[in-house]
């Protein structure tokens, strides 16, 4: 599904305020050339868990009479998707074809939004995409995924979807 289509159903409200569930969240990559994040595909498709990470980067040192210092130099940020295989899904198809399964470099890294559908809100960057599994399980059960997106280049910039995506400097 396309991130329009999915968004035809939201009207976000910038002054939300409340609870928000993991439904609440959306992730969605560029599969080839979309003119624009309009056009990404929607990551839901048979997807059970979609975990967003942030992990932080940091230094130690220790001074004289001051003791250790922590830093943070950096935030590495990853999202972890399971869940069953779905062939016929664009987002799927696209992160378990044999050229992002055997690729390497620059081939594996796509675009990217994550934001949250009740305020429009959240991020813009770039990922590569790492397939884990592209099908296991025991006889008779689905046949699971397990795919991670992780940062690739530059910090990601703050993105807000309103009726059309409009990113934020």
């Amino acid at each position: 599904m396309k991130l329009s289509e999915l968004m035809k159903d939201f009207k976000p409200n910038p002054d939300y305020e409340g609870f928000v569930t993991n439904d609440d969240y959306v992730l969605a990559i560029n599969t080839g050339d979309a003119a624009s994040e309009k056009d990404y595909h929607v990551v839901e498709m048979g997807v059970e868990g979609l975990d967003s990470n942030l992990n932080p980067i940091t230094v130690d040192k220790t001074y004289i009479r001051a003791g250790t210092s922590t830093m943070r130099t950096g935030t590495q940020r990853s999202f972890k998707v399971s869940g069953d295989r779905y062939i016929g899904d664009p987002a799927q198809d696209f992160c378990l074809s044999h050229a992002m399964k055997y690729g390497t470099g620059n081939a594996v890294i796509t675009d990217y939004v994550y934001f949250n559908v009740l305020n429009g809100k959240g991020e813009k960057g770039r990922v590569s995409i790492i397939v884990n599994s592209d099908g296991s399980g025991n006889a008779g059960e689905s046949s699971s995924i397990d795919l991670e997106f992780k940062k690739s280049g530059n910090t990601p910039s703050e993105f807000t979807w309103v009726t059309e995506p409009v990113e934020q400097v």
